[in-house]
């Protein structure tokens, strides 16, 4: 065989053996290769049984409000002038698991239970031993849709709204669907619930009509196959912050947005340092009213050129100072200027 396609064949394997997740080790460098202001999917390898046997399916989320993330919000007190509730929440993670009805041992076996119970070393040690277990690999298999925040943000703000609610069903329905290609033999689907149970399970149902479908409240508590949905979602979600790339602060260093929690100085001077004409980086959602909120007490006001129209005037607007004034700082301010305009070279002229 030509050399010159030797290794090209062997430069397709060693792409393909990176983009596989067969252990806590390689979630990781899987997920710092995504590109975190889109969505990814990621579905393992679909065990021969799953596709023979009828199986169990179970769908979860993590990231979604500031109760169900270990850093989805904070509250931090008189910051902005009053305590503020400010969502750090990187990506919002589906996770959906599998595996035969007659293999409810193995659930039982690996320790899965409500997800949020667990200390995040366990949950670690879960998600690695079903990806490296025989009996586990033999019989589970999961996916998960990593929803990256800015996709949430634009989602919710843009002309036709698309709400939180809907969000999370279309990634639930689409990891279902997901399965369903990759050859899962699906008989019962149990999901945890986004709004009233009643309505959700109806849609679902009209969706699958041939699946026995359950939709409850803290499905995750009730059934294991839904913890075991929970415990990949949470465990990609966790990973994805640990290795989160800032594209707005590319000096940044890893992980400099600290624990999350209110106590914690490191988040506090994270959050506080807003940019004044940018504002926050991407793993905020912008979309909140609580950056919102950020933003109109110490982000610069937008000046247009065209005069507004009524209805425009009556709109809040961020902030009380004007963008110009970034601009035409005094000569006896000592300010350092946006990276974003000395890495480019950009300087401020008054004549041309």
């Amino acid at each position: 065989m030509d050399k010159k396609v030797k290794q090209e064949i062997k430069t397709e394997e060693t792409e393909t053996k990176q983009l596989t997740i067969n252990s806590l080790e390689s979630l990781g460098p899987y997920i710092l290769e995504q590109d975190n202001a889109k969505n990814f999917v990621y579905v393992s390898d679909v065990p021969q049984l799953c596709k023979d046997e009828p199986c169990m399916l179970g769908v979860d989320e993590a990231g979604r409000g500031p109760v169900l993330g270990r850093l989805s919000g904070v509250l931090l007190p008189n910051m902005f002038g009053n305590n503020e509730l400010v969502f750090l929440s990187g990506p919002m993670v589906y996770g959906i698991a599998f595996c035969p009805l007659s293999k409810k041992d193995v659930l039982k076996q690996l320790g899965f239970a409500d997800s949020k119970q667990l200390t995040e070393e366990k949950r670690d040690q879960i998600f690695d031993e079903m990806n490296r277990k025989d009996y586990a690999v033999e019989s589970l298999g999961w996916a998960v849709e990593a929803i990256s925040p800015n996709v949430i943000s634009m989602s919710m703000l843009r002309r036709t709204k698309h709400s939180l609610n809907e969000v999370s069903m279309d990634s639930a329905i689409g990891l279902i669907n997901a399965a369903i290609e990759a050859g899962v033999n699906i008989a019962e689907v149990y999901v945890d619930t986004v709004g009233p149970p009643e309505k959700y399970q109806a849609k679902l149902k009209a969706i699958f009509p041939k699946f026995k479908i359950t939709v409850a409240k803290k499905a995750d508590s009730t059934y294991p196959i839904v913890s075991a949905a929970s415990i990949a979602a949470k465990v990609t979600r966790d990973h994805a912050l640990k290795v989160w790339k800032f594209r707005e602060r590319p000096n940044e260093e890893v992980n400099s947005f600290g624990s999350g929690y209110p106590g914690d100085p490191t988040t506090k001077q994270f959050l506080g340092e807003i940019d004044l004409v940018f504002g926050f980086p991407r793993l905020v959602r912008f979309s909140w009213s609580t950056a919102s909120n950020a933003l109109e007490k110490k982000a610069y006001d937008m000046e247009f050129e065209e005069e507004p129209d009524e209805k425009a005037t009556q709109k809040a607007t961020y902030g009380s100072e004007k963008l110009s004034k970034y601009f035409s700082a005094s000569k006896n301010e000592n300010r350092k200027r946006h990276e974003y305009f000395r890495d480019r070279c950009l300087e401020h002229v008054s004549e041309i």
